[in-house]
């Protein structure tokens, strides 16, 4: 068994410099960039709704699993801390033999994970279609039109720069 692993590591080791060269893209090909303008706003919103929910199942998942076995603790024995009570404990306390769950409880896990990443993700929708519409009425809100705005230089004033120059020189000692 130590054999293959070594042979496995060894051969990674081996061909890892000709499995990079191949992923490697060339020059032409990396220089471009993803536009996104061409897509309606809808795709660009169901895109942003897979990434925040695939992205927040892990943390849903971590927090379902301790919140459904803080619930199997108390069912099983009132949240007591013996020996007993730490079998059905949340991960950080649980002990050497602890109670697994059972196939229910674990689908039952997944399910409420994926509906709270679901719902993490709608939420996130929501919000960023209130902030689009929100500024989408500001927008519409100004005026139309063209604004003249005339900008004009401060009147030269040469007299008071040559006394003020002149000031500055007598100061430092320089003439």
């Amino acid at each position: 068994m130590k054999n293959i692993f070594f042979v496995m590591i060894f051969s990674f080791l081996l061909f890892g410099p000709v499995f990079q060269a191949a992923a490697q893209n060339n020059s032409e090909a990396s220089s471009t960039t993803l536009d996104t303008t061409g897509f309606p706003q809808w795709v660009r919103d169901l895109r942003r709704w897979d990434i925040i929910a695939f992205g927040a199942f892990p943390f849903a998942m971590f927090t379902v699993t301790f919140f459904h076995d803080l619930y199997r603790w108390n069912n099983a024995n009132g949240m007591a801390f013996n020996d007993e009570g730490f079998r059905y404990a949340p991960w950080p306390l649980k002990s050497a033999g602890f109670v697994e769950m059972t196939k229910e409880e674990y689908e039952r896990t997944i399910w409420m994970a994926v509906s709270l990443s679901a719902t993490i993700a709608i939420v996130d929708f929501v919000i960023v279609k209130i902030k689009h519409n929100r500024e989408r009425r500001r927008i519409e809100s100004i005026p139309s039109g063209s604004v003249n705005i005339n900008k004009r230089p401060y009147p030269i004033q040469e007299e008071e720069d040559e006394a003020a120059s002149t000031d500055i020189e007598d100061e430092s000692g320089f003439e």
